[in-house]
């Protein structure tokens, strides 16, 4: 983020003025020199229309919004703010939307706009491009209420920024202890307790499933153990469990050298969970809540784990290797144990850029749900729905789950021929939920990067599950 963000009860003098006009709305509250525009130019005030009107003095710019009614779509009108006035001159630019006093709404706007106003360029020299920066004012009535809602707006988008820059940064930047060290420095100080699990300890432990999926690596393996504890003290904590492959080339069943870059991203549901924490943090959130986040590398060598290997998990299962591209549901397999049996929580939930498939079945618009809970799955919809992150319910189902089945151990980590992938996936994981805990998986293979770009941020990292979990935390355990 790099512009600055306030509001102000008086309109100020500023470069320029940008007048948000409801579709429904557009004659009222405005000056008659501007309807008298509005009424030449046939502006219809339709979501992304805009119209800009030039003085010596001053430059005014309409931007249509439709006919906002949820937190998003204010959401969608900061952003749009933004991607309208990114390349003005640098200097103030002031913000109105006529007709509308709802705090939240307002700051939802500012929230959009802070969301949008990320890049990532930090590693470019000659070749990066001038950022300009600007002061927007939003104008409003309601100043110190706006301030207040947007204290946790704000906690959100620096979250969600988080996690875009860890998911951004190159393989040779983050890796498991340097990802580990950054997690670690980031959020201690925001009375995030973070425990470093290295090799020696997984030895220890018997996490024998993250080891093997790190052995062809030089870079080190981790668990990283995350506790935030501001609820009530007889309250058992959620657990939020990423898979943080933090480059995946798929080990000894390699994949195609095309687009092997884009398995520096294979890390961003570790990267959503680390975003969530720092956000709940920031805005001290009531709840207790842990995070485990399994990091490794996935490389070939002389050491990697092979096709045909049984691996002894930490839950004591076996698990028959027979491809070690699927490698994401067999580190998640310890860290889902390790959670159980450590922190007795109320329910997990899962983040993981786990199967192509997911993206096969449902494109970049939705991230598949995978669940053994009706109530769970129908709060974390509502939740994906409210900020647009959106779920997609998919099939459990005791076909899937006999398909995993191994001849030789307790389970295989891939199912026998192409058909459901991400269903057999979502079933290896629910091998090591214990029967009694609420659980759901989230695969995000299909949303966590985006090349084209939507609302709320440019093509690359969406940091997609921040905004959504973070909502559900907030509607379920702090109403």
């Amino acid at each position: 983020m790099m512009s600055s963000y306030s509001f102000e009860k008086n309109l100020p003098q500023t470069d320029m003025h940008v007048i948000c006009v409801h579709a429904e709305k557009k004659d009222s509250a405005l000056s008659e020199l501007l309807k008298g525009l509005i009424e030449r130019h046939e502006f219809k005030a339709e979501e992304g229309d805009i119209l800009l009107h030039q003085t010596p003095e001053q430059t005014t710019l309409l931007l249509g919004v439709g006919n906002p009614k949820m937190t998003y779509d204010f959401e969608k009108i900061g952003a749009s703010v933004f991607k309208n006035t990114e390349k003005w001159k640098e200097g103030k630019i002031s913000v109105t939307i006529p007709e509308v006093d709802n705090a939240k709404g307002l700051a939802a706007v500012m929230s959009g706009l802070a969301l949008r106003d990320w890049r990532f360029d930090e590693l470019k020299t000659k070749t990066k491009k001038p950022v300009k920066i600007h002061d927007y004012i939003l104008v409003t009535e309601k100043t110190m209420a706006a301030k207040e809602a947007y204290a946790e707006f704000d906690a959100m988008v620096k979250g969600n920024h988080a996690t875009r820059e860890v998911v951004s940064l190159p393989p040779n930047m983050i890796y498991p202890e340097s990802y580990a060290k950054r997690v670690k420095k980031d959020l201690e100080p925001l009375g995030v307790k973070v425990t470093l699990v290295d090799e020696k300890k997984l030895k220890e432990l018997g996490c024998h499933a993250i080891l093997a999926v790190g052995a062809g690596s030089e870079k080190e393996s981790y668990l990283v153990i995350l506790e935030y504890n501001k609820g009530k003290s007889d309250q058992a904590p959620l657990v939020f469990v990423g898979k943080g492959v933090t480059f995946d080339t798929g080990g000894i069943s390699i994949k195609p050298s095309a687009n092997m870059d884009d398995m520096k991203h294979d890390m961003a549901g570790s990267g959503a969970v680390y975003g969530l924490f720092k956000t709940l943090a920031l805005r001290k959130a009531k709840v207790n809540v842990v995070g485990v986040l399994a990091l490794v590398e996935n490389m070939p060598s002389g050491a990697a784990y092979r096709p045909a290997d049984v691996i002894t998990s930490y839950s004591g299962q076996t698990i028959e290797v027979l491809n070690t591209d699927a490698e994401g549901r067999v580190i998640l397999a310890d860290a889902l144990w390790y959670a159980q049996e450590h922190f007795n929580p109320q329910l997990v939930i899962d983040l993981a850029t786990l199967t192509g498939a997911m993206s096969v079945a449902l494109g970049h618009e939705f991230a598949g749900l995978f669940s053994n809970d009706e109530e769970l799955s129908s709060q974390l919809i509502e939740a994906s729905n409210l900020v647009e992150e959106k779920l997609w319910r998919m099939p459990l189902h005791k076909a899937f789950d006999k398909d995993i089945d191994s001849k030789v151990a307790d389970v295989q980590n891939t199912g026998t021929g192409r058909g459901a992938g991400s269903s057999t996936a979502a079933h290896f994981l629910k091998r090591f939920v214990k029967d009694d805990m609420k659980w759901a998986h989230l695969d995000i293979a299909g949303v966590a990067w985006d090349k084209k770009g939507r609302d709320l941020f440019e093509k690359g990292a969406t940091g997609f599950g921040v905004r959504l979990l973070n909502r559900f935390v907030e509607q379920v355990f702090e109403q």
